[in-house]
Parts: C-alpha cells; sequence; structure tokens
C-alpha cells in the first residue's frame, strides 16, 4: 500500500529566471486551454504530440500539457459538457525524467534564448532533520512550479510506502466551507473539524455591522472591525490547526497531506451565502 504526498520547496530565481518561469507559466496554461477547446469542440481527444505546439516551450512540457489537457477533457465529457474548466493560475509542470535536484538547487529545462536548457535554480531545502530530503527518497512523480504571494514554489509529487514495517503513517487533510476541515488517516480513522455554518454567520455579522457603520461614515469602526474579524478568523485557524495535530499525535501520523480542493469555486458560487 502507498500514497502521495506533496513536497514543497522554495525556489529563489534570478530576475532573468523569474521571467523565463513567468512566460512559460502562462504559455502551460494557455496551452492547455486550447487543446481542452479544441477537444471539446471536436468531442474527442486529441492526438497531436508536442510537435504539433508552436509555443516557446521544452518538448517534455509540452508533453505534460497534453497529458494534462486530456485529463481535463475526460472530466468535461463526463459531466456532459456542462462545465468546461479554464485554467486561470499560472503554473508549470515537468515529469519525473526531466529534473534533478541536490541540497541547493532544482535543475529543470527552461527556454533560454529560444533554446531548452536544463538550468540549475536556488531552491530552500533546508529544514531540521532534512525531513524533505528523506521524503525526496521515494518514488518521485510530476514538479510543479507556481507562484504563492510573489514567491516561487515547487511542488514535488512523492508516492511513499505506508505498509506495516516502514515507521511512516499518513493522515489526508481535506479543507471545505460547509466542513472547515476533514482528517483521515491510512487505517481510515475520521475526524471533523470546526464549525463552517458558525464560522459563516460570523462573518455575515461582522459584513453586516460594517455596512451599519458604512452607512454612518464611522471609518475607524470599520477599520476597527476589520482588524476584529481577521483576529478571529487567525483565532479559528489556530485552533483547527492545533486540533488537527492533535489527532496526527494521538494516532503517530509521521506525514501529514494537504489535498487539493476540488470545485472549491464552483461550491462557493452556488452556495446561498
Amino acid at each position: 500500500m502507498s500514497q502521495t504526498i506533496t513536497v514543497q520547496v522554495k525556489l529563489l530565481p534570478t530576475k532573468e529566471q523569474a521571467s523565463i518561469l513567468s512566460e512559460m507559466s502562462q504559455s502551460y496554461i494557455s496551452t492547455i486551454n486550447t487543446l481542452v477547446s479544441e477537444m471539446v469542440a471536436e468531442k474527442k481527444s486529441t492526438k497531436k504530440s508536442s510537435k504539433h505546439i508552436s509555443v516557446a516551450l521544452p518538448s517534455a512540457v509540452k508533453n505534460q500539457a497534453i497529458i494534462d489537457a486530456k485529463s481535463v477533457f475526460k472530466k468535461a465529457k463526463k459531466n456532459k459538457y456542462k462545465v468546461i474548466p479554464v485554467l486561470k493560475k499560472p503554473v508549470c509542470i515537468w515529469n519525473n525524467q526531466n529534473y534533478s535536484f541536490d541540497f541547493t538547487h532544482i535543475s529543470i529545462p527552461i527556454m533560454v534564448n529560444g533554446k531548452a536548457t536544463k538550468t540549475p535554480i536556488r531552491a530552500l531545502f533546508a529544514d531540521k532533520d532534512n525531513r524533505h530530503f528523506d521524503l525526496l527518497k521515494h518514488k518521485l512523480g510530476t514538479l510543479r512550479v507556481t507562484k504563492k504571494a510573489n514567491k516561487w514554489i515547487a511542488q514535488i509529487s512523492v508516492t511513499i510506502p505506508t505498509i506495516q514495517g516502514t515507521g511512516v503513517k499518513v493522515m489526508g487533510i481535506d479543507l471545505g466551507l460547509k466542513v472547515p476541515a476533514v482528517a483521515v488517516t491510512d487505517d481510515e480513522k475520521v475526524r471533523f473539524f470546526s464549525n463552517g455554518r458558525q464560522n459563516k454567520y460570523v462573518k455575515r455579522k461582522f459584513r453586516s455591522e460594517r455596512k451599519t457603520l458604512g452607512k454612518k461614515k464611522k471609518l475607524n469602526a470599520i477599520r476597527n472591525s476589520k482588524d476584529k474579524e481577521q483576529r478571529w478568523m487567525k483565532d479559528q485557524d489556530h485552533k483547527v490547526s492545533r486540533a488537527i495535530i492533535d489527532f496526527a499525535k494521538e494516532n503517530k501520523i509521521s506525514v501529514i497531506r494537504l489535498e487539493k480542493l476540488a470545485n472549491i469555486r464552483q461550491t462557493a458560487r452556488t452556495s446561498r451565502k
């Protein structure tokens, strides 16, 4: 038995490298969206290969874009084309045969002067007891590079064994709206955390309060209300995270995996509140 987790590593690209990564990330999602649009129009999966895609991306990245586009198309086909996903967040993905790393850099093929060149990008692997490197000794999957809050992040997919005797127990965390967090261990123990309805009620209360203050033009009171709401939200997050860690300790969990937020935008959009 095995389980896939994601190891996040902070990247420190040069200005030139950051510019190249930005362009490649935009080209990557644009390529996927174009391919999906073509497949939806033809109602069948594409037979294109990297040589049919004329964008400034390495061949390996083009092939990964085709794989991702086919995956998106399958989802659209499954729901009978009622929802056609359109990617917006810039990202770029390499398969496990096209990147390497050491203690200070991750090397990936990027476009330099019009040519795909394997280039080392500075990375911060340092953590106590080298836990990142211990995890990266297992089977590696794709490398996903994205930008979060003006910081470049490399997300490496790792498949680790969870059978008895490996000493590695994994717990997955799903985040949502009605239930802020759900934890599931690899031996199928489940725990729900916090109350989504209560959270939404408190947020509505703060918004209503600020609306009333806005009519009275009490700007300082509005700012104080926003600060108070942020402190309350931070306190709730802290309590949930603390409860998750305590639950993990109780079950002797070694690795906590944060799941992808599936359809979170669609859920939020159709929510009554």
